[in-house]
Parts: structure tokens; sequence; C-alpha cells
């Protein structure tokens, strides 16, 4: 059953005859009498569909005369072919996380690679200083005060109330606020694993992963990872019963590279099976509240029966990166999570922490979600068209769900290792596609982000990427 809105449903729907060629650019929509018959729905479903096409720049509204599919340029690229089977992991690709890592210290540099926003187009900065000023004139002590775990209460009720509208019922004491969603991910890794534990992993999955299960003395397996669908639960479930994997990293909602959520069905059965086979699953979410549609979905953990599921997120994707708020529901191991952040970090700065749930109570948030939600989906058509328009043929990239990354599958014989260094020469850093792999896979693929102000400049890096990525042919294709 697909509890999608109705007006979701048809959005796919027409990107789906649009993607396949059977609407071109330049025809016609039906008027929405027409669509209100053929769908046996009102008239505000088609409306609200309409105008998320267009929202996406998929099709446009001309005066007096309907809705039109825009020029190709501007349409969705063919949708990926599903990913590789799931092998057990190595660390050869640490060396290519190092190298990308370094290459984001260059000064002057184009940055088409990392998720994180900068300027104030992406942040609404000068209220958060005016809370923080206003903060330490009143309560002083905020900055003198030694902070312990959990962290401060009235930021975890805010978290607690907004996390209802992602299907979780959660108090304030079910919540350890960390230092950004990576310590939340360190934290829950340390707490349901030993070294030499194996821990499935999405592939492609989040980069940082990689090092940090290395760190932990934890080898992995990769779990193939549709990109529209998510992870494969087929495939975890044959790893599940022949008692393979100590835990789970997964990204259910807005993935990250692929910018996919998986479907509520396939929620409500990944909660199961972790929930049935005892295995810990660590929900990754820091991009969830970029969902392009009108509500965040519903979590894994909102189905989550026995607390096998920990919840991890922050405010470094959607609000203050600099503040390094972030936060885990750990469900059955708050304790041992309570415990090893006393043992790492201790606590977080009071101050950041009463600012942001300030902010959190004072109403704004959600409207400067909408607006940066409006923001990466423009952003995000202009960047698949520009990639349509310059990159080599064949080329192939994701439809993301929200959020601001994209995907792109070069074709076969393209070395992204050899296209991320022939864009450092000319000051532009991309993200090859071996770093989101713990066996080095995606060598012909990478990942682009639209996190930062559009510019002819930007404009003119990601021509020259394309460019470069015509150039680029692996060794061993």
């Amino acid at each position: 059953m697909n509890h999608e809105p109705l007006y979701q449903q048809l959005v796919n729907e027409w990107i789906t005859l649009i993607q396949n060629g059977v609407m071109r650019p330049g025809e016609r929509l039906p008027s929405v009498r027409q669509a209100c018959a053929m769908h046996k729905v009102s008239p505000s479903t088609i409306l609200a569909a309409y105008r998320a096409l267009e929202d996406r720049g998929v099709i446009e509204a001309r005066p007096q005369s309907g809705f039109y599919v825009k020029s190709s340029a501007n349409l969705p690229l063919p949708r990926m072919r599903r990913q590789s089977t799931a092998l057990p992991t190595s660390d050869d690709v640490l060396d290519h996380i190092e190298a990308f890592m370094a290459a984001q210290t260059g000064e002057d540099f184009i940055d088409l690679s990392l998720a994180s926003p900068r300027g104030s187009d992406f942040y609404p900065s000068g209220r958060v200083k005016q809370i923080l000023n206003q903060l330490i004139r009143q309560q002083p002590e905020l900055a003198t005060d030694y902070p312990f775990p959990p962290g401060s209460a009235r930021l975890r009720r805010q978290i607690a109330q907004r996390v209802v509208s992602w299907g979780c019922v959660l108090a304030a004491e079910d919540l350890v606020i960390t230092n950004g969603c990576s310590e939340a991910l360190s934290l829950a890794l340390r707490a349901v694993c030993k070294p030499g534990d194996t821990v499935g992993l999405e592939s492609p999955t989040y980069f940082a992963l990689v090092p940090l299960l290395k760190s932990l003395g934890l080898s992995a397996i990769e779990i193939p990872t549709h990109p529209t669908t998510g992870l494969s639960l087929d495939a975890l479930e044959l790893l599940l019963s022949e008692q393979r994997l100590n835990a789970i990293v997964a990204m259910p909602t807005v993935h990250n590279p692929l910018g996919c959520s998986m479907p509520l069905e396939a929620k409500k059965r990944l909660a199961q099976l972790v929930n049935q086979y005892r295995v810990p699953l660590i929900e990754d979410t820091p991009h969830a509240e970029l969902f392009y549609g009108q509500a965040v979905p519903d979590a894994v953990k909102a189905y989550d029966r026995d607390g096998w599921v920990l919840l991890c997120s922050s405010y470094s994707k959607t609000l203050v990166p600099g503040f390094r708020i972030g936060w885990i529901a750990p469900g059955r191991y708050l304790k041992e999570v309570t415990r090893l952040k006393v043992a790492s970090t201790l606590g977080q700065p009071r101050l950041l922490e009463e600012t942001v749930a300030e902010y959190l109570e004072s109403g704004g948030y959600d409207h400067h979600l909408r607006s940066l939600r409006r923001h990466f989906m423009s952003q995000m058509e202009r960047l698949r068209g520009m990639v349509a328009s310059h990159f080599p043929a064949g080329t192939r990239a994701t439809s993301p769900s929200g959020g601001c990354l994209l995907w792109v599958e070069l074709p076969s014989a393209t070395d992204t290792q050899q296209l991320f260094r022939a864009a450092l020469a000319e000051r532009i850093t991309v993200a090859p596609g071996t770093i989101y792999s713990a066996k080095g896979r995606y060598r012909h693929c990478l990942r682009l982000s639209c996190c930062y102000p559009w510019s002819d400049a930007f404009e003119r890096a990601l021509v020259r990427v394309g460019e470069l990525a015509g150039q680029s042919r692996s060794t061993t294709a």
C-alpha cells in the first residue's frame, strides 16, 4: 500500500513518464479538469502535483495556456541502475578519503563536493547571533558552568517535540546531546559493538563511516542500496539470517550520497527485521529535515518495538554547522551511550545548546526549513540540468528526494580519482566515488553538492568538470 500523498504519487508518475520519453519537452500537460477526470482526484490535488513539478523545474506554467514539460536540459536524468552485491570490506579507500579531506583546506577553491552549506543564503545567522548575545548577557553562567551529559533539558524537550512529526514518541530523558552527528554515530557503534565485530553498511555509504569503523576495530559488509528505494532488505535479511552482522548503519531518509528515501513499507520491514533478529540499527538522519515533500517521512525508529534502533541526527546541515550540536536516541543502549559520552567528550557547551533550544522554541525553525528546502530544490534542478548539458554522453544521475547531494554515474571507462586530481589542479574540488565504498567501488561515479551560493564561477567549474570527465579514462577499463 502506497502511503505517499496522492499529489506526490502523481508527481512520481509524471516524472517517470517524462524520463521514459512518453511526455516530451514542450508538450502540454492535461488541463486540471482533464487530469481530475483521468485520475479521479480533486482539482486541489492536481494543482498541488503541478506546483511540485514546477518547483522541481520539470514543468513550467504558461499564462492562459497551461503547464508544459520544460526543455531537456532541465529534465531529470535517467534513474541509475541497481548497485553492486554485498561483499566484505577492506580499508584500501582510506588514502582516498584522506586526500579528499586534505583538499578541503585549500583557499580560493570552487567546492562542488562537501555537504556543508556556507554563507547567509542558507542559515539564519542574524537571528542566531541575536539569541546568543541575549543569552550571554542574561545568563553569563552558561559560558562558565561545566556541562555534563545528557545535555540541555530544554533542548532535549524541543527535539522530542520535533520528532513527533517523524512518528517517534520520545521523552527528553531518552536523548543525549552530542558533538554533531559524527559523535552520535561513534557513540552508537561503540555502545553496540566490540572490536572484531562486523557492521552492515549501505553501498554506497557515507564516506566518514569507513575510517570510523577502522578506528574502532570493526569490519564491514557492503549491502546493495538502490538509488531510489534505498537499502536492499532482501540482502539484509539474508545476512541477518546467517548471523553475519553485529550492527547496521543506514540512512533511510535522504540518503548520503544517493539522496533517496526508503518507502514507508520498507522502513516498517526494516524495523521488524532488526527487532526480530535483535541486531541494532543505527539510523543516521542528518539530512532528513531537508526532505522535499511537505512533511518529513516517518523514521524507522517510529516502528521500533523493543529499542533496537538508535536514532542519530544533528543541526549541522540545517541550522548552525559551527555549533556542532547533534543528538542520539539510543533506545535500549541509553545507559551505555551516556557512559561513553562522559568518557569521551563529557558534555556540550551549554551556551550553544541553549541558543539552539531558544531558536527552536521561538518557532522560526519550520519557516527556515521551508525556505532552505525550496532553495535546495531549485539549485538541485539547476545542477542536474548542468550535468545533463555538460557531462559526457551516457552520464546518469539520481533524482534526490531531498537535500543538496547529487550522485553522478559517468560512463564506465571514466576514472573519477583521475578526475579528482585533474580538477584539484584547477582549484576545483569534487568527491570521487571510491570514497563511498569500503571496497573502493564506484570508480566511475562522483558526488556533487549544490549547497553553495549559485554563481557564474560555480557554473564555470561545473562545465569544466564535465569537460575533464570526458578526458578521464580508467586504466583498468
